[in-house]
Parts: C-alpha cells; sequence; structure tokens
C-alpha cells in the first residue's frame, strides 16, 4: 500500500522559504510519477509540481520560486519567495507513470498523506 508521510510546514513571512518533505513507503519511487499538491481553503486542490519519466511539471503560479527534487524515496519541495497566497496543506501524491508530468498534477490520486500546512504571513 502507497503511505506518504508530509513534513517541514510551518508559519515564515512573506519571502521567506521552506523545504517541504514527502517520505513514501511500502513501495518504491522509482518507476512511479510523483508530484507535490495544495489544498487551500475555499480553492480547488492544485498540482504545483509533478515528475513523470518525461520531465517535470510547475504550476505557473510557482515557477521559478519551487523546486521539487528526490532522494530515494523522499521528496522535497523547496520553497523559496513564498506569498501568502501560498498558504495550503501540502500534500505528495505518487501514481503509475503516464509519461506527461502534467497529467499527473490534473488527476486525482488513490493515496494521499495527512498533508503539511504551510501559512505566510506577516
Amino acid at each position: 500500500q502507497l503511505q506518504f508521510v508530509e513534513s517541514g510546514g510551518g508559519l515564515v513571512q512573506p519571502g521567506g522559504s521552506l523545504r517541504l518533505s514527502c517520505r513514501a513507503s511500502g513501495f518504491s519511487l522509482d518507476n512511479w510519477a510523483y508530484g507535490w499538491f495544495r489544498l487551500a481553503p475555499g480553492k480547488e486542490r492544485e498540482g504545483v509540481s509533478c515528475f513523470s519519466s518525461f520531465g517535470e511539471y510547475y504550476a505557473d503560479s510557482v515557477k521559478g520560486r519551487f523546486t521539487m527534487s528526490r532522494l530515494g524515496n523522499t521528496v522535497y519541495l523547496q520553497m523559496n519567495s513564498l506569498k501568502p497566497e501560498d498558504s495550503a496543506v501540502y500534500f505528495c501524491a505518487a501514481d503509475v507513470d503516464s509519461g506527461i508530468a502534467q497529467a499527473m498534477c490534473s488527476r486525482d490520486h488513490a493515496s494521499w498523506g495527512q498533508g503539511t500546512q504551510v501559512i505566510v504571513s506577516s
């Protein structure tokens, strides 16, 4: 069973940085697509950054500010120049790799972690 544990969220001032971590267990991330998603009150879930075998995808709202990386079975999201509108609960997920990173970010997935909350406020 795919399981995810997200961590690293917190309260940060606008312009600050955070690094989120997602530890996957129950399977190996090798040969899977994976990504970070966020859910803010009153908004739909947004795919923030996703990886597939043929490339990466970043939402326009985070391009140039967020960077996703992976080491073994842990996926990281480095978030710089944070804005109040980045405030949300952040989740990670993995799924069968279709080769299209944006597709990974667009569709629902069977397993989610509990998420980690990010609050950007002065």
